[in-house]
């Protein structure tokens, strides 16, 4: 591969060193055409493959030993491409190296415990062949000659890069591993360069004024903000995510069961729609949103990670909120506590106890909702309830894709088909075991706490991905991408709906008929009679001059002016 100067003399062992280095890119070649597809990304892979070489060049002129160590960098990247892409359907991204932190790797060790005994195995068997290549290397490479093809690579992979982007699926394929790898590497530099992680208005003055204590996040207690009524009684908050639901009636011809619709109503007969910022996929775009009340789009292109990079960084949310009036936070988490920083993101916006998968007692995130509805009765009957009100953030998962297997039929044994296509028939079968096991649960509630109040909100977290097929049936992928691109709100609507046990609201001015998932913490504070604090107040201000919009009112400029406040406060930091 590169012009290089005999160290050896030219007899076997030279020979052998020379089939050694030819053997060793011929492997890559035959990995790069087994796992990229298409003469762009084949190509951009093979750059990927000469600067990988040129990198361990630079430290270790040995073309064979380079040869070898870019080898196993190649395919460890490819299978923890794959490895992740099985778990989040996702290939992996130069954010997942420049984020890297001790919940990722304890997250792989959950899902895959074996992984440190292989890594262990694979390095006792690679080290002895790394020396015997080194040995046999009789090829030495010239700095300046490396110097010169690295430069011509990095400017290739950019030009490429930022000729033909990303589009938005190609990353949840499962294929160019490589390929993709590099042209997140080259999107990702060039934004944190140009906005960093998070887009805000240049520093000014106008400092947001905090209520004593509130978003101190190294003390235990905190007195209670002195808006907070100590007197008056607030009712216990839970707030619902309703995995990938929203009412698929309003796509022309699905055929669904009466009553179908009341499911998305409110208390007060409204049905609400909630903007979300994902479709068909991150969750935790949405947990993001209704828990900070910050929007996961100014993170641009890194906002897969939103979690990760919030984590230790954003404090302002709504369990801090309400911690100021007296509230203890929970979390039922439906995976590993790791996963994508949930614990940590979560602990930072005020939730005081978190309880995940592995607390539950349960080993797979996929349970019946009653599974959940019954853990969140669990942590109430643990709680002194007359002393002090309780938030908690459920989380339901038997919604989850996919839909062309028939889960828990046991659950709907008089089901009969509606005579959809069967993953859209299965995703509304499951749409009404959840109807009925949250009317099973709210009974209980009403039941087993009857001198107790509480306020239920849920919300769908972004709509399945088959919308996207029933929606413009035979739509091309290419129109459909600038459908997303351009975000039609037809593929982003979802729901929100706001119950009530032994409580009526107190004010539901905030529950617009449509708003962004972000502004989600005012509609439950206002409708609980809690006092805002100052972030809510102004953020409040927004949400009613942009009606419902937040990240695209004014093309932007209310969020970023609104991001710097947070920082300026605190409550954003170190981003």
């Amino acid at each position: 591969m590169i012009c290089i100067r005999v160290a050896a003399r030219r007899g076997a062992w030279f020979y052998a060193g020379v089939g050694v280095l030819a053997m060793l890119h011929l492997a890559a070649l035959v990995v790069l055409l087994a796992t990229e597809y298409g003469p762009f990304a084949i190509t951009l892979s093979l750059l990927t493959w000469i600067f990988l070489n040129c990198l361990f060049l630079l430290v270790l002129p040995r073309p064979g030993f380079s040869a070898a160590l870019a080898l196993i960098l190649l395919v460890l990247l490819i299978t923890l491409s794959r490895f992740k892409s099985g778990i989040l359907e996702l290939t992996l991204t130069f954010l997942d190296f420049l984020i890297i932190d001790r919940d990722t790797f304890s997250f792989l060790l959950s899902v895959f415990p074996r992984l440190r005994t292989q890594l262990i195995v694979a390095a006792i068997v690679a080290l002895p062949l790394l020396w015997a290549i080194w040995r046999a290397d009789p090829l030495r490479a010239g700095r300046r000659l490396v110097l010169a093809i690295l430069a011509a690579t990095t400017v290739s992979i950019s030009a490429m890069s930022v000729a033909v982007p990303e589009r938005p699926w190609e990353p949840f394929q499962g294929v160019n591993h490589i390929s993709g790898l590099a042209r997140s590497g080259v999107v990702a530099v060039s934004q944190l360069a140009s906005t960093g992680w998070i887009e805000a208005d240049p520093p000014a003055s106008g400092l947001l004024p905090l209520a004593p204590g509130a978003y101190a996040t190294d003390q235990p207690a905190r007195p209670l903000d002195e808006e907070c009524d100590t007197a008056a009684k607030l009712p216990h908050i839970i707030l619902l995510l309703d995995e990938s639901s929203f009412d698929i009636s309003a796509v022309p011809g699905v055929k669904v069961p009466p009553g179908y619709s009341d499911y998305f109503k409110s208390l007060d007969g409204t049905q609400r729609t909630m903007m979300a910022e994902p479709t068909g996929g991150p969750t935790w775009y949405t947990e993001f949103n209704v828990l900070s009340g910050l929007s996961a789009r100014s993170f641009g292109d890194l906002k897969f990670y939103v979690t990760r990079i919030a984590a230790g960084h954003v404090t302002r949310g709504l369990p801090r909120s309400l911690q100021r009036c007296g509230y203890n936070t929970f979390s039922l988490y439906p995976s590993y506590g790791d996963f994508l920083s949930a614990r940590s993101f979560q602990k930072g916006v005020g939730v005081g106890q978190f309880i995940d998968m592995a607390a539950m007692g349960v080993h797979q995130d996929m349970q019946p909702d009653k599974f959940y509805f019954d853990q969140a009765l669990k942590v109430l009957a643990d709680q002194q309830l007359s002393q002090s009100p309780i938030f908690m953030f459920v989380y339901l998962t038997a919604n989850h894709f996919p839909w062309w297997n028939v889960y828990r039929p046991d659950l709907t044994p008089d089901w009969a088909p509606l005579g959809n296509a069967a993953e859209t028939d299965e995703y509304v079968r499951r749409q009404t075991v959840t109807a009925k096991e949250y009317r099973d649960f709210t009974a209980r509630l009403a039941d087993d706490y009857p001198d107790q109040s509480f306020l239920i909100l849920r919300f769908g977290d972004h709509q399945p991905a088959i919308s996207q097929q029933l929606l413009e049936p035979g739509i091309d992928r290419k129109l459909l991408a600038q459908r997303m691109m351009t975000r039609d709100p037809r593929y982003f609507s979802t729901y929100y709906a706001l119950d009530g046990i032994n409580f009526r609201p107190a004010d539901l001015s905030s529950a617009l008929e449509t708003l962004d998932a972000a502004y989600i913490p005012i509609v439950i504070q206002d409708a609980a009679g809690v006092p805002l604090d100052p972030s809510f107040k102004e953020q409040k201000k927004i949400m009613l001059r942009c009606k419902g919009i937040f990240y695209d009112c004014k093309d932007g400029t209310e969020a970023r002016r609104f991001n710097r406040l947070m920082i300026n406060a605190g409550m954003i930091r170190g981003l």
